[in-house]
C-alpha cells in the first residue's frame, strides 16, 4: 500500500501501481459479477467491469422497463447477460447490490435466499448494513460482505473511466467468510475504474456520505447559491449577472483551479481584491455554518436521516413527488437563467 501523510497523520491507500488491472483480472477470473439494479451506479460499474474484461451480468426487475431497456441498449442480452434479479443473483458469485437504499430494504427478502455459501455481497453505500435495524438487511454468516464506494455519481464514474482517469473510492470489509474478502474488494475497486482506494468502515462511509450529500456537495451548495442569487436580484442585478457571479464563474473557472492544485492555488490566481475578500469572509461562513454541520452529523449518526430517507423514498409514488420537486427547482428564475447562460457557451453552439 502507498502511504499518504496529512500533516503527520498517515493513511494507507491502494493505487493501480500496487494493484494493477492484471492482478484484478486474475483475482476475479473465476467470478461471475451480478450488478443488481441498473439505475444510478449500476450502468457505470457494469460497463467499466465489462470493458476491463471481467465477467458481468445484470439483474434488473423487468417491470422497471426504463432501466431494463437501458441495459439492453448498453449491450446486455436478455437470457444471456441480463436477467430478473433473483436469477442473476443465483448465477453469480459476487452480487453487487446497487439498487437504491429504500429498494434494498424492499428487495432483500427476495435476494437473501439466492445467496450461496462463499458468495460476496457488495455494496457501494454503507446505509443498509449500518442501519440494519431500520432496513432489516442482515446478511447470512457464510458469505463475504464488502464495500467499494466511488466518490462520485455513476455518470462521473463512467466518464472518468472513459477519459482514462478514475473516481477515487473508499473500501471496507464488514464480513470475511472466505478469507479472500479483501483481495476481492480491491480487485472489484480496480475493476470499476477507481483512481485509488482508501480504507474506511461501513459506518464511517455512510456517516461521511450522508453528511457530504446534505452538506457541501449538494444541500449546502444549492442553498448558498440560492441565497447569494436572491441578494443580488433584490439589489437590482440582472438574472444573467446574478447567475454568472453565483454559479457560472464557480463551475467554469474557479472550481477547476481548486481541482488542479487546491484552494490556495485558486486564491493565488485571483485578483488581490478577490483574495482579500475570500480570506476575510471565509471564517464568517465557517462559523455560521458550523452549528448546522454539527446538527446534521448528529442526525446522520443517530439514524434520523435514515428514517427520513426510508419514509420518503419508500412510497410507490416517490418518483412523481421527486419529479415535481425537481421541476420546481428547474423552473426557478435562477436555474432558468442558468439554462440560457449555458446555451450561449461556444461548445453549445456547435
Amino acid at each position: 500500500m502507498a502511504k499518504l501523510n496529512f500533516g503527520g497523520v498517515e493513511e494507507n491507500v491502494v493505487t493501480r501501481e500496487e494493484f494493477p488491472l492484471s492482478k484484478a483480472q486474475e483475482v476475479l477470473k473465476d467470478e461471475v459479477i451480478a450488478i443488481i439494479g441498473y439505475g444510478v451506479q449500476g450502468p457505470a460499474q457494469a460497463l467499466n467491469l465489462k470493458d476491463n474484461g471481467i465477467t458481468v451480468i445484470v439483474g434488473q426487475a423487468p417491470e422497471f422497463k426504463e432501466d431494463w431497456e437501458k441495459a439492453v441498449k448498453d449491450g446486455f442480452i436478455p437470457g444471456e447477460t441480463l436477467f430478473p434479479i433473483e436469477e442473476a443473483a443465483e448465477k453469480a458469485t459476487v452480487i453487487q447490490y446497487l439498487v437504491s437504499d429504500a429498494a434494498q430494504r424492499a428487495v432483500w427478502p427476495k435476494l437473501k435466499p439466492c445467496l450461496k455459501e462463499g458468495d460476496a455481497l457488495y455494496f457501494s453505500h454503507g446505509f443498509s448494513i449500518t442501519f440494519k435495524e431500520q432496513t432489516d438487511v442482515i446478511p447470512p454468516a457464510n458469505i463475504d460482505v464488502i464495500l467499494v464506494a466511488p466518490k462520485g455519481s455513476g455518470i462521473s464514474v463512467r466518464r472518468n473511466f472513459l477519459a482514462g482517469t478514475g473516481i477515487n473510492s473508499s473500501y471496507a470489509i464488514f464480513q470475511d467468510f472466505t478469507g479472500r474478502a479483501e483481495e476481492r474488494t480491491l480487485a472489484l475497486g480496480i475493476g470499476i475504474g477507481s483512481g485509488y482506494l482508501f480504507p474506511t468502515t461501513f459506518e464511517n462511509e455512510v456517516y461521511s456520505d450522508l453528511t457530504g450529500e446534505r452538506g457541501v456537495l449538494m444541500g449546502a451548495l444549492a442553498g448558498i447559491m440560492e441565497a447569494q442569487y436572491q441578494v443580488l436580484r433584490e439589489n437590482g442585478h440582472s438574472p444573467s449577472e446574478a447567475f454568472n457571479e453565483t454559479v457560472e464563474e464557480l463551475t467554469q473557472s474557479l472550481i477547476r483551479l481548486v481541482d488542479e492544485k487546491g484552494m490556495d492555488w485558486m486564491y493565488a490566481n485571483c485578483s488581490a481584491t478577490a483574495q482579500r475578500g475570500a480570506l476575510d469572509w471565509k471564517p464568517k461562513f465557517r462559523d455560521a455554518s458550523l452549528p448546522v454541520f454539527n446538527e446534521l452529523y448528529k442526525r446522520v449518526r443517530s439514524g434520523e436521516e435514515t428514517k427520513v430517507v426510508l419514509e420518503k423514498t419508500g412510497h410507490a409514488d416517490y418518483k412523481a413527488h421527486l419529479s415535481a420537486e425537481l421541476k420546481e427547482l428547474r423552473e426557478s428564475e435562477m436555474w432558468q437563467a442558468g439554462a440560457q447562460v449555458r446555451s450561449l457557451r461556444p461548445d453549445a453552439q456547435n
